[in-house]
């Protein structure tokens, strides 16, 4: 049975973080692969909002509030009332999170190596792929992909002459 694109999206991604995850496991770390685009984000920035870490690390803003909800719960970040605006909070990593960027570099150097080596594997950049996809799902957002499919399906499967119509031409 042929997977469909959804299924193999979600075991890919299985694939990847279960390994990346358990790499970060044996250099002695506890770090999930989802706080990567987080604790990237802010090694290029002192402290930064919740809006602009989910523009910085190119997620959605509800998973840049999740993820950060659980790097405060392992101490990797601290999150602070903005100076001017007290409704504004700023995101900013720990000296724990600080601490453990040598061991994460190394970690995400290998990562980027192993990916590589899967890319010349397969014999397709899979990187550039996937970013294709995401600049044309920018573009025409799946839902308007879905909307445009359901309204085919429903005008393929309207009787192309009308059922009055039809029903006429046999009488006579």
């Amino acid at each position: 049975m042929k997977r469909t694109l959804g299924t193999q999206l979600r075991h890919l991604i299985e694939l990847l973080d279960g390994a990346v995850e358990a790499s970060y496991a044996e250099a002695g770390l506890r770090y999930r692969p989802r706080f990567t685009p987080i604790v990237r984000a802010l090694t290029r920035s002192d402290a930064l909002t919740i809006g602009q870490l989910a523009a910085e690390a190119g997620i959605t803003q509800p998973a840049a509030t999740q993820t950060v909800a659980l790097m405060l719960k392992e101490g990797l970040v601290v999150v602070e009332t903005a100076s001017g605006d007290a409704r504004q909070k700023q995101v900013s990593l720990s000296a724990q999170g600080r601490a453990l960027l040598p061991a994460l570099q190394t970690c995400w150097q290998s990562t980027e190596r192993a990916a590589r080596g899967l890319e010349h594997d397969i014999g397709v950049p899979l990187s550039e792929l996937i970013e294709r996809a995401i600049q044309a799902l920018a573009a025409k957002p799946f839902a308007d992909r879905l909307r445009d499919a359901r309204a085919q399906l429903a005008d393929e499967s309207l009787p192309s002459t009308p059922p009055h119509t039809a029903a006429r031409t046999r009488r006579r």
